[in-house]
């Protein structure tokens, strides 16, 4: 028999490079999915991997859809991966952030515990549950909470609600307190993805200028197909436990712009950037830098991938997309 695994969050970009994982695992993988009447499938087919997922209606602001879900399939392994994940509209969507990243974690735990306890249960946590608690250090298990955004908060909701019904009920959950991971599948409204979008546009000469909000703040960023392995690796330990996932370095968002325009040959790269007052957030982060040590030494995972490698794979992959723009 095969292994089955649901993951929410099927379409965004975690789930995908999750999904391949678990394929190649030979898993029997099922992907959670709202009613959408025009799904984008689009990460799933850059993968290849769209006609071998077993979708399954339902969303995490509808606790009967999750109890219909869980009874029915009876997962061995839950991923939730799906969330409201973008950090800055988080203020002006406080209430749908809330529901979906807090609520919709009880609600899916309530589900596996009435229906399918003896499934293990994987939450997505972030590094932005730490807030500016540390900031000039690195950051790991022990390091204190203090979220400053409506995204944050809800997060932090999850962590702790996520512990609970472990020391509670008994059951098989981790946190993976994730720390920035980018790839080619990373949403346009994510400033990575803004920028290596935008260093692509201005060098096939469809875009002139790149706005940003700040160049300072800086962020331990990965690549996200390194670390949905680090996932998986959670769930299949003889005790459940929450990791720090990160790389270990850090970079500036400015240097995140300089790599991007280096791929393409641009040095004079600050003729093409400007700040705009706009993108900048209410409550900003400055600096988020992870130890993840204990995830190296218990589930033997180390990153792959190194900072240079990710901003050049994202900004290929972007010029290949719009390549066929060019006239």
């Amino acid at each position: 028999m095969k292994k089955t695994a649901l993951i929410t969050g099927i379409l965004g970009q975690d789930g995908p490079y999750l999904a391949q994982f678990l394929l190649e695992k030979g898993y029997k993988v099922y992907g959670l999915m709202r009613r959408y009447s025009n799904p984008n499938y689009g990460n799933l087919e850059y993968l290849g991997i769209t006609k071998d997922i077993d979708f399954v209606e339902g969303d995490l602001t509808d606790e009967s859809s999750l109890y219909t879900i869980i009874k029915n399939v009876r997962p061995q392994e839950v991923y939730n991966l799906g969330a409201q994940s973008f950090v800055g509209q988080s203020w002006e969507i406080s209430k749908l952030t809330t529901e979906v990243n807090a609520l919709g974690v009880l609600y899916l735990l309530n589900a596996i515990k009435q229906f399918s306890p003896t499934s293990k249960f994987y939450q997505a946590s972030t590094s932005e549950i730490f807030g500016n608690s540390n900031v000039d250090g690195f950051l790991d298990e022990n390091s204190p909470f203090k979220p400053r955004s409506p995204y944050g908060i809800a997060k932090l909701y999850a962590y702790w609600m996520t512990i609970n019904f472990r020391e509670s009920y008994g059951m098989f959950t981790c946190n993976g307190i994730l720390f920035n991971h980018e790839s080619p599948l990373r949403g346009i409204q994510f400033v990575t993805r803004k920028i290596t979008d935008a260093v692509a546009r201005i060098k096939l000469g469809l875009q002139d200028k790149l706005y940003l909000g700040t160049l300072d703040t800086k962020r331990d960023w990965g690549f996200a197909g390194d670390y949905v392995e680090a996932m998986y690796l959670m769930l299949q330990q003889e005790n459940p436990d929450d990791y720090v996932v990160a790389s270990g370095s850090t970079h500036s968002v400015r240097d995140f712009v300089d790599a991007a325009f280096n791929v393409v040959g641009i040095s004079d790269w600050e003729n093409y950037v400007a700040i705009d007052p706009q993108h900048k957030r209410p409550a900003e982060v400055f600096h988020l830098q992870g130890n993840a040590k204990k995830a190296e030494e218990t589930l033997n995972w180390k990153p792959r991938v190194t900072f240079e490698e990710l901003v050049t794979m994202m900004v290929e992959a972007d010029l290949k997309r719009l390549q066929p723009q060019v006239k």
